[in-house]
């Protein structure tokens, strides 16, 4: 066995090759407290809920400022909710309500903070104040017809709700993060998508089954003397082993785990020691040092340690020494392994590689960085086919240069992608003719779904947008923008999102500033008041929505489309594009200088004096 110098080398090895990732799954761990809690005291001493902002006491009540009054008062109102006059309580989170909106009023109508109006805004505001809770426990009272019914089923729902959320994902967590660290030190790559591990061999509840029955022997061992500190070690290996083989019962691993600690428990216990001047170091910044290095080289350490206990488990022949069988995570498959079972992708390789396109000069370019084209051909059908190909091989390269773990040589068959969303062809180019369509598709769905909107939260159809037709060309042009300048973006779905939001954000901001401009001030949105907004012309929720609706036209929306347009014929597509756009040039001809106004539409002045009439921004906005 190696001694602990030995071990703990490799770990920073390990930390070294996989450093952000590895700090990464520590933080998670430690963020929702799983492992490393004591890692998050530098957010607490930044944002203390019990600093200088507690003050005077009214009626026996201490009263108290900032997220700290909200904190506070959220639980009194629940509590009045469930034992007092629920009227009452109904009243008190309308006033936490009133006074955050009346506090992010007065620190300025476009504050990036903002709490008065969104769905990001109203979601903080109902948890902060109370109010989804007296919400929900509204609606129990009207279901059981009596109070103390509907209190005894909101405590059991909210127990139910917080065990299924910590079952399923805290619970689990420490498992996942053994996964990620075992792989981490046999491999280059170890790719985000290992967080979903157990859900991709489709083992989640019975992996958090074997957690959850670790964690109960230990409650109960707490109830003796030495018995709790005891087993805490013979215990230790349980997420290893569930990190190796999850399709163990529980007590099986429970058991193998308290057999490989036979006589190492004050080995582990020593090792622990050695990690006090890593803990002092961690206290003293606050949890810093912990976030940034001590906690990923604690777990690789183990990880490290693991892997000695499991080698000796394997030469003694301990009972159950067989279903530790994931070679694979300690050593690289031989090329001949891989090859036989990767034989379709080494097949896919050994073809030989078809022209990106057909096209050269102008025409390539336009083809190659913005992905249009003037029509399709056979030798579109070919490029198609090639990215397919290309993107199928990308995503097993690195296996098959044993960079990454194998996962079809794993014991349990690991879900790939259905062969439907692989095949997809989003990696196309598109026609003028396509482009023009969907940017009358894109912008029409757009409309319907302001309008929508509007429809439900007041009840009144409002023909939404500066043009009198049936079109939010903002939509539109986002729509394409994201198909044609993001273009290189889609071999990478996070990167493609990401880009999403930027573009969507910048065209966004710049339309309502021009249309403003334009229309001596007239607003169209504002976002003013929103939860993290700019000048009241973009928000967080907004582009959230951009960027998810972005990925779905990339991925999805217009590969669909493109495929319905590519079987109208060109005799009739061409005509069709021609009137579209002609009817759209008449209406924005006509929109110049009759632009779409009323309520809902460009009345926000008139709504934001309404709801601050201390403020005058009728000098601001022209009308």
């Amino acid at each position: 066995m190696r001694t602990r110098k030995e071990m703990k080398k490799s770990a920073k090895h390990v930390v070294k090759t996989h450093y952000a990732l590895l700090v990464i799954t520590c933080l998670i761990m430690a963020f929702v407290g799983a492992q490393f809690s004591n890692s998050m005291d530098f957010v607490k001493q930044s944002v203390d809920p019990y600093s200088s902002d507690l003050s005077e006491e009214e009626n026996g009540t201490q009263v108290a400022t900032g997220t700290a009054a909200s904190q506070l008062n959220a639980v009194a109102v629940i509590r009045e909710a469930l034992f007092g006059d629920e009227q009452v309580s109904q009243e008190q989170a309308e006033e936490i309500q009133n006074e955050s909106k009346e506090k992010s009023e007065a620190e300025g109508a476009n504050k990036a903070l903002g709490r008065t109006r969104g769905v990001l805004a109203s979601a903080i505001n109902s948890v902060a104040s109370g109010s989804v809770f007296i919400t929900i426990l509204s609606g129990l009272n009207s279901v059981s017809k009596s109070r103390n019914v509907a209190v005894i089923l909101f405590i059991l729902l909210s127990l139910v709700a917080m065990l299924a959320v910590w079952f399923f994902f805290q619970n689990l967590l420490e498992a996942v993060s053994c996964r990620i660290f075992m792989e981490s030190r046999t491999y280059e790559k170890v790719p985000v998508t290992r967080f979903l591990f157990f859900y991709r061999i489709r083992k989640w509840c019975k992996a958090s089954w074997t957690m959850f029955v670790r964690y109960m022997y230990l409650v109960f061992w707490m109830f003796t003397i030495v018995g709790g500190i005891i087993k805490n070690y013979s215990y230790k290996m349980v997420p290893y082993i569930v990190a190796e083989n999850p399709n163990m019962k529980a007590n099986e691993t429970i058991t193998l785990s308290r057999k490989m600690m036979d006589g190492h428990k004050w080995e582990c216990f020593i090792l622990d020691l050695s990690f006090i001047g890593w803990n002092l170091l961690n206290a003293v910044t606050f949890g810093l040092a912990g976030v940034f290095f001590i906690n990923p080289y604690t777990n690789a350490t183990y990880t490290e340690y693991y892997t000695e206990l499991r080698k000796q488990a394997i030469e003694k022949n301990i009972p159950g020494y067989e279903k530790l069988n994931d070679i694979y995570l300690y050593e690289k498959a031989a090329e001949d392994i891989l090859n036989e079972k990767y034989q379709d992708i080494v097949e896919l390789m050994k073809q030989p590689q078809a022209e990106a396109a057909g096209h050269q000069g102008i025409q390539g370019f336009i083809a190659n960085v913005f992905g249009i084209i003037l029509v399709n051909n056979d030798t579109e059908k070919e490029y198609e086919a090639a990215e397919v190909r290309k993107l199928k091989i990308h995503s097993f390269k690195d296996i098959l240069e044993e960079k990454r773990y194998p996962g079809r040589l794993y014991s349990i068959p690991e879900k790939e992608k259905r062969k439907k969303v692989e095949t997809m062809r989003y990696l196309r180019h598109y026609t003028i003719w396509s482009v023009i369509l969907l940017f009358f598709c894109f912008s029409l769905i757009g409309w319907l779904w302001e309008v929508s909107l509007h429809l439900v939260s007041d009840g009144v159809f409002v023909n939404r947008g500066v043009l009198h037709g049936p079109w939010l060309p903002i939509y539109g042009t986002g729509g394409v923008l994201i198909l044609v300048v993001l273009n290189k973006f889609r071999e990478n779905p996070v990167v493609e999102f990401i880009a999403a939001v930027i573009l969507c954000g910048c065209v966004e901001y710049y339309t309502s500033y021009y249309l403003e401009m334009a229309h001596n001030g007239q607003k169209w949105w504002d976002y003013s008041g929103y939860f993290l907004n700019l000048n009241g012309r973009i928000c967080a929720e907004g582009l959230l929505v951009f960027g998810l609706g972005g990925m779905a036209i990339v991925y999805l929306l217009a590969p669909m489309l493109d495929n319905y347009f590519r079987k109208i014929k060109l005799s009739i597509l061409v005509p069709l594009c021609v009137a579209l756009l002609c009817i759209f040039c008449v209406d924005q001809v006509y929109s110049g200088k009759h632009p779409n106004t009323g309520k809902g539409i460009t009345d926000y002045a008139s709504q934001v004096i309404e709801e601050r009439p201390e403020l005058n921004l009728q000098q601001e906005l022209y009308f």
